[in-house]
């Protein structure tokens, strides 16, 4: 049984990896630091934290495993700056840490068509937080690539919303990369993931995910 860091827990896909990761026999305790309480489980630790000043050597830190789902949107940040906050330097302070105290495995949501060199902040900005984390030193990191997720967020994303309506209704025309991930479908990949533990690095595109 494994111990497992959950950051993103509150979003569309953490909040799978969270019900997943509490349901799996494999799984010993979720350690979700949050801002927000979450529901209590007797599996669940939940150490309510401010992202922009994380405790450092907190004793939570000490897991197996680390699932990352942090994201947002540029609308919802309100800047390009503080998106990048969320999407790539809370991420990899969070890797830091916990590699530090002992973590063996990390994995990531990033998304399709993440690139360092994309003239696309978005996706360079992932493209960025993939790179770097490589450099933190996990045995295993897991890079899982989903294109637009299906799904019901608790924050509106109208642009998003209106690119999966559309989407769905292509869906037997669109080639795999580009269709409808269930964010489910995501949740279970990133935590096998991360309690397999393989070594090196792997990166899961999106239509590895259906």
């Amino acid at each position: 049984m494994k111990k497992l860091m959950l950051v993103g827990a509150t979003g569309l896909v953490g909040g799978h990896v969270l019900q997943q990761a509490l349901a799996d026999p494999a799984v010993a305790q979720v350690v979700a630091p949050t801002r927000k309480s979450l529901v209590p489980h007797a599996k669940l630790l939940n150490p309510l934290v401010d992202f922009e000043r994380l405790p450092e050597d907190a004793e939570w830190w000490r897991v197996d495993a680390v699932v990352c789902t942090l994201g947002t949107t540029i609308r919802v940040a309100g800047s390009q700056a503080a998106f990048y906050k969320v999407d790539h330097d809370h991420p990899l302070e969070v890797a830091y840490l916990a590699r530090r105290h002992g973590a063996r495995a990390f994995a990531l949501n990033s998304a399709l068509g993440a690139d360092v060199a994309s003239r696309v902040f978005y996706s360079r900005t992932k493209g960025e937080i993939e790179r770097d984390l490589q450099a933190v030193g996990y045995p295993s990191l897991t890079l899982v690539r989903p294109g637009l997720i299906g799904g019901q967020r608790q924050e509106a994303r109208p642009a998003e919303q209106w690119a999966v309506r559309v989407s769905k209704l292509l869906q037997p025309l669109l080639p795999r990369r580009y269709r409808v991930v269930p964010a489910d479908r995501i949740a279970h990949h990133l935590l096998q993931a991360a309690l397999a533990a393989s070594p090196g690095v792997h990166v899961l595109p999106s239509e590895a995910l259906l």
